[in-house]
């Protein structure tokens, strides 16, 4: 990065003071690591037996619910890692997302009849669904799960507290629909099985975009809480965002704190809130108002664009990190013309992205940190092994990827080099459907979740 040239000795010390809040060093990052395995290490449960390993055939279908579309497939694995994928996207109206479930669930069947009529199988034998419901839910079994609560703009009536399979099961049967939901994941299950399958070294399945959350491998006798006998592997869902909620060893900014308390859930998931990419932006924008605000940025200048609470997004700080002219001209485009602001110097552009960098850099590191504590936990840092990584954060924004390489070897050494990070996708059908096929073998379980 260019040595910026600050206008006044007052507006590097509040630059410089700010950097330092985001910063973690050396010493930091091992006190988050021993943390982190020590909570690991509480209790484990909520596993689902068995780990693809390639050998895995036969046709399944996949549901996945997402924020805005739907998504039904059908998903042929011939084995060796290969398989076929045919699919079809149906966008969810915001009316059925706040209406009475029984509607949702209804357009949900419909759905899959659609698709099934447009693949020419629609037959009187009861075909075998995964579906990926990344929804907190209170998971009793592999097809059974309470709802908690929604999020991502769904409020559907009726539904909190109700097991999810049984509501899509009950559409099902009002639209005639010779389906059988037989397995229920995350996304972040889904993934870690979807990368096994192609790559049988994979120990853990990690969602590094909008949220963030971890899948990974355990051994069964480590599994103390379940009281379960013999050997072999589980899988568990780490739902680490709620990691460090009592802020133990999380150290918060005052930006951080001002994003927390105007979320919808204040003093929850809080290592969510400094990784992800819904929280990412938010936070540059609070430091960002705060440099204007001191008359320390834009010559105190703001626009009403730009002081719009969640005007700054995780893609917009991608685009300045990202710029590498002289003159910063893409960060100066989106300042000056997207957020109206009415001149930026040089100066400016370059504090703005002296922050996003600080802000993504932290983020970076606490991920490494958690997934180094999985890995110290499972002792495999002299393993060749594979971590199936999915989200927008890790695979477009800049310099992440690099960054949260470079504090693993901090943490781990040489032996970070034994683990490969790897992008995966589509884990939340291919996943889906590989639990099916290990539910209609009777291979899997499942348990409330961490």
């Amino acid at each position: 990065m260019t040595l910026i040239e600050y206008s006044s000795e007052s507006q590097r010390i509040a630059v410089d003071e700010i950097i330092d809040q985001f910063t973690i060093d050396r010493d930091k990052l091992d006190e988050i690591v021993s943390h982190f395995i020590k909570e690991m290490r509480k209790g484990l449960n909520a596993p689902v037996k068995s780990i693809p390993n390639g050998t895995e055939n036969g046709t399944y279908l996949a549901l996945d619910l997402g924020g805005t579309n739907l998504r039904v497939c059908q998903i042929t694995f011939w084995g060796s890692g290969k398989l076929a994928i045919k699919q079809e996207k149906y966008e969810i109206s915001d009316s059925l997302k706040t209406g009475h479930h029984s509607q949702l669930f209804d357009f949900i069947a419909d759905c899959i009849h659609q698709f099934l009529i447009h693949l020419g199988d629609v037959h009187d034998s009861t075909l075998s669904l995964g579906f990926t419901f990344s929804f907190p839910v209170d998971q009793t079994a592999i097809h059974k799960g309470a709802l908690l609560r929604w999020t991502k703009g769904f409020s559907a009536a009726e539904a909190v507290g109700r097991d999810v399979v049984e509501m899509l099961h009950e559409a099902l049967e009002r639209k005639n629909v010779p389906v059988k939901v037989v397995a229920m994941v995350n996304d972040t299950v889904g993934t870690l099985l979807a990368h096994a399958y192609e790559n049988p070294t994979t120990i853990m399945g990690v969602i590094l975009g909008t949220g963030t959350n971890a899948a990974y491998v355990e051994k069964l006798d480590n599994i103390r809480k379940l009281n379960l006998n013999g050997s072999g592997d589980m899988i568990i869902n780490m739902e680490w965002g709620a990691f460090d909620n009592e802020r133990q060893v999380l150290r918060l900014t005052p930006y951080d704190e001002k994003l927390d308390q105007l979320s919808l859930n204040p003093g929850e998931q809080l290592f969510e809130k400094l990784i992800s990419g819904d929280y990412l932006g938010k936070i540059t924008h609070n430091v960002l108002l705060d440099l204007v605000g001191r008359n320390l940025l834009f010559s105190g200048r703001s626009s009403n664009k730009f002081d719009n609470i969640g005007a700054v997004r995780t893609p917009h700080m991608s685009i300045i990190e990202a710029d590498a002219t002289d003159d910063l001209a893409y960060a100066k485009q989106l300042l000056e013309v997207e957020f109206e602001i009415p001149e930026t110097t040089l100066t400016d552009r370059q504090i703005v992205q002296r922050i996003c960098c600080a802000v993504g850099l932290r983020a970076a590191r606490l991920s490494a940190c958690a997934l180094c504590a999985i890995i110290k936990h499972l002792g495999v840092e002299n393993q060749k092994s594979a971590v199936g990584i999915d989200g927008s954060l890790f695979e477009f924004h800049p310099g992440f990827k690099h960054n949260l390489k470079q504090t693993m070897r901090e943490i781990l050494g040489n032996n970070a080099d034994n683990i490969n990070l790897e992008q995966a996708r589509d884990g939340s059908g291919v996943g889906a459907a590989l639990a099916a096929l290990y539910a209609e073998k009777d291979h899997a379980d499942f348990s409330s979740q961490l």
